[in-house]
């Protein structure tokens, strides 16, 4: 496969086109209206086009070029302008491919001269070059977060590009359209309502239209979610960490499907409509029906009949005259009527299924000159002797059924072998959005254009693979059965064997890679957007990667996921997928095995967060067994689960049976003769300086910050992050003394070196403006404070979750200044909201909610 182009030849068409575009809406071209093509001006620099590609060969005819642009050409340059420049927007859906072409150009100014100009800096700048390919080898493609529609103009929405986005495409269904609006509009309480029917019947597209052209009737939003793709409730918060602006934690949220409540009173005032896609099993959706407020409207699709627990509206195929509509649609009006007879035959041997009425008219279009007779014999060859797709319920269904099969297995054998096998990879992700980053991590050997060449001209050309929205693809649930078959046929062939087993592999291999990329610690608001599209496939995969993962990251998937949901503070499922971690180690490693140490280590990591300190601590010590039994004893992974359970003791205020442990650790690192300068000895030290700290033996404390600190001086360049943090509790101890003017150098110099090494928003940076504005107060400096302590809540607030405990301390902490200064109306919500996160996150028993609750109810005995 050729490999695309970005030299000057490739840039002259491209300009071409481009220029003749502009001269044709300036009304340049003396003949212009004799071209069919049509254009409106959306504004001075956006230009919708509508017109067939012939006509766009035209443009490239007139005026002072020599020989028009051919069709493989135009196609090319439309394809540069959109994927190269990105000031081309494709506005067809299933039309893609055909002689039809509408689009939007988005220019760079109003002047076309400076366009030109702009066209060859944009081209010049982002031509590739071998060290950026090479070094895009080295690490993942930038990830990019779901499309969502957060304007005040429409409702917000996250439809994207899912589906067909054009109406005048969707033929036919409008008695259905306006059924499902009876349906969604009978009673007063959350109206549940579903889409039923066989699979590539059109329930997914039905819905989706019914949402676009009813989106002003839902200003509360319209929001979508696969049931595949997961816990929706989880999908729910994660959604709402991402894109709700601005939202509070109400009290008691102590479970996943409170937080998820609270979601849905979050959403804009007014009606509200949520689409659960490809409902598999009703209760996996029921939890959240259940709470959702009456202005709630909820549609469903799915293959079952799901009886009386909700109005259903059974979708049947197309009608004799729908069908015959949307294959002309597809294939031409002229080419239909004079072949109308076979045409008919085609409708009905496909069973009047959509998907197979798309499959074949995608086919058609790309053989002009293949009569319909003809393609129909070949249809009939082609019909698969096996089992459907589907179980059918009926004769009716199993003529359908197995013409899609049909219908997909000849659009298969259009398909060269590195396009099958990619089909095949793909069939292997779960049913839900792939992001194709996700996809070029599995193939790391790829050429990332002849990658994309392949997808686009084969896979979306023969609409097995449907882009959704920038960077974001779907298989339609018949497709990928299919493709999963194929892969299964492949392993079958004796000399196919390896390859098969080989993209199985490489797509555990890439979840793998993912798991172990989720940081484990807090996570941004921007993480959670940027690693949510992998998530689905990283939890239908995690447990069936026992075959094709290393027992050195057999747990990884699970710990992955355990951390993804912890670092967002979803407690719940963050427990599911440690405790299946470390189920999966005991079984796959034995149990004692340092693996499963790990697993239970990370679970009550968990259950310490929470404060849940009597099911931590018996992990803790079967840990420490665990050690004994299969570590040498200067093993460092000792030291830390030493560490932690000393952490857990010093949490309690059990100072002297944590004390020991602490040495412990630090006996450990000598015994492995690290030399005075290791930065393993760093955080040993501190930590034990932290209890001495606690305890008020500050002459003890010190020495030993001081030698963590210049541990890390050595061993960590200037502007690490850990130095800041070294630098801080070094000042944190002066500031206790009262060491002021020790203390504030320090902090500004651990400020400075956050600002160079971290995001703007990073919740870091706001624990340094917080300790910095806590010496602030300390010194009476109030308005220094205050100005430090709002910084560090807004970006709390815009880089956490909205019911994360690191937000809940630095409510308390301006609610504590404010209360010192008098200012008790300011104080009072502040002090209510922090108190409120802590019982829903951490529990009523957590030293930080009892913490919190005494402060808030010392401030109302002060107004009292």
């Amino acid at each position: 496969m050729a490999r695309p182009s970005y030299g000057e030849e490739v840039k002259a068409r491209v300009k071409r086109l481009f220029e003749a575009l502009l001269a044709y809406v300036n009304d340049e071209y003396e003949e212009g209206n004799k071209i069919s093509i049509q254009f409106t001006r959306q504004n001075e620099t956006q230009i919708a086009i509508r017109g067939k590609r012939r006509c766009l060969e035209e443009l490239t005819l007139k005026d002072k070029y020599e020989g028009k642009l051919t069709d493989a050409q135009v196609r090319e340059a439309l394809k540069r302008l959109e994927d190269f420049l990105g000031i081309l927007e494709d506005n067809r859906s299933a039309t893609q491919g055909s002689e039809e072409w509408h689009f939007t150009l988005k220019l760079w100014h109003k002047d076309k001269a400076e366009n030109l100009r702009q066209f060859d800096i944009e081209w010049e700048a982002k031509r590739p070059e071998k060290s950026k390919q090479a070094a895009a080898k080295l690490s993942p493609p930038p990830i990019n977060p779901p499309t969502v529609n957060l304007s005040t103009a429409t409702p917000l929405n996250n439809l994207g590009q899912k589906g067909i986005v054009n109406p005048e495409e969707f033929i036919g269904r409008e008695e259905e359209l306006d059924k499902i609006r009876e349906l969604l509009q009978q009673g007063s309480r959350v109206a549940s309502s579903a889409i039923s029917g066989m699979g590539g019947v059109g329930k997914t597209e039905l819905a989706l239209q019914y949402a676009r052209r009813h989106l002003d009737d839902y200003p509360g939003g319209v929001y979508w979610f696969s049931a595949k793709a997961g816990d929706v409730k989880a999908q729910w918060v994660e959604f709402a960490i991402a894109y709700f602006p601005n939202f509070a934690i109400p009290d008691q949220l102590d479970t996943l499907i409170r937080k998820v409540e609270y979601c849905f009173q979050q959403c804009p005032p007014g009606n509200v409509l949520v689409i659960f896609d490809d409902v598999s099993d009703y209760n996996a959706v029921k939890d959240c029906v259940d709470v959702m407020p009456p202005r709630f409207k909820v549609l469903l699709t799915t293959r079952l009949q799901l009886g009386a627990k909700v109005q259903t509206l059974t979708l049947d195929v197309l009608t004799p005259d729908q069908a015959m509509a949307l294959l002309t649609l597809l294939v031409g009006d002229g080419r239909i009527q004079q072949q109308l007879g076979e045409a008919e035959k085609m409708c009905a041997w496909l069973g009047y299924l959509p998907l197979g009425l798309e499959l074949v008219g995608r086919y058609l279009r790309r053989k002009p000159d293949l009569s319909l007779a003809e393609m129909l014999r070949r249809l009939e060859e082609k019909r698969l002797q096996q089992p459907a797709l589907q179980k059918p319920k009926s004769e009716a269904d199993m003529t359908a059924s197995l013409g899609v099969q049909a219908a997909i297995d000849l659009s298969w054998q259009e398909l060269d072998e590195a396009a099958k096998q990619l089909a095949c990879l793909l069939g292997v992700f779960a049913p839900t959005a792939i992001p194709w980053w996700l996809v070029e991590k599995c193939l790391p050997l790829a050429d990332t254009e002849e990658l994309e060449e392949t997808r686009d001209e084969s896979l979306v050309n023969l609409h097995l693979l449907e882009r959704t929205e920038k960077g974001i693809y779907r298989l339609h649930p018949l497709i990928r059965e299919y493709c999963r078959l194929k892969l299964e046929e492949f392993a079958q062939v004796e000399s196919c064997q390896g390859k098969a087993e080989g993209l199985k592999q490489a797509f555990v291999t890439a979840l793998v890679d993912v798991a172990k990329q989720i940081p484990q610690q807090i996570i941004t608001r921007e993480e959670v957007a940027s690693l949510s599209p992998a998530i689905p496939h990283l939890e239908a995969g995690a447990s069936h990667l026992s075959d094709y993962v290393e027992d050195e990251d057999v747990t990884e998937p699970f710990l992955g996921l355990g951390w993804f949901y912890q670092g967002q503070a979803l407690y719940e499922p963050a427990e599911v997928w440690k405790k299946q971690c470390v189920v999966v180690a005991e079984h796959r490693l034995g149990s004692e095995h340092p693996d499963l140490a790990t697993g239970l280590s990370n679970l009550a990591n968990l259950y310490y967060a929470q404060g849940r300190y009597s099911e931590a601590e018996p992990l803790y010590l079967q840990v420490g067994e665990i050690d004994r039994q299969s570590l040498p004893d200067n093993h460092p992974d000792l030291a830390t689960h030493l560490n932690n359970l000393a952490n857990l003791y010093y949490a309690q205020g059990r100072y002297s049976e944590a004390e020991p442990l602490y040495l412990q650790a630090l006996e450990i690192d000598r015994r492995r003769s690290l030399p005075e300068n290791h930065p393993g000895l760093a955080p040993h030290l501190n930590n034990l300086a932290l209890l001495y700290e606690s305890q008020g033996r500050y002459s003890e404390a010190e020495p030993l910050y001081l030698q963590a600190l210049e541990i890390v001086r050595q061993s960590l360049p200037d502007n690490h992050p850990d130095l800041a943090t070294h630098l801080n509790n070094l000042a944190n101890l002066y500031r206790e003394q009262g060491r002021y003017s020790e203390a504030e150098p320090l902090y500004l110099q651990a400020l400075e070196i956050v600002r160079q090494s971290l995001p703007d928003n990073h919740p870091d940076l706001a624990t340094h403006l917080n300790n910095l504005a806590g010496l602030y107060y300390a010194q009476r400096r109030y308005s220094e404070a205050e100005l430090l302590f709002r910084q560090a809540l807004e970006i709390v607030r815009r880089s956490l979750p909205d019911n994360h405990p690191a937000l809940a301390t630095q409510l308390n902490n301006l609610a504590f200044l404010y209360e010192s200064q008098g200012r008790y109306s300011e104080a009072e919500p502040l002090y209510q909201q922090a108190l409120e996160i802590l019982e829903s996150q951490l529990g009523l028993e957590h030293p930080y909610t009892i913490n919190a609750r005494k402060n808030f109810e010392y401030l109302k005995g002060l107004q009292h």
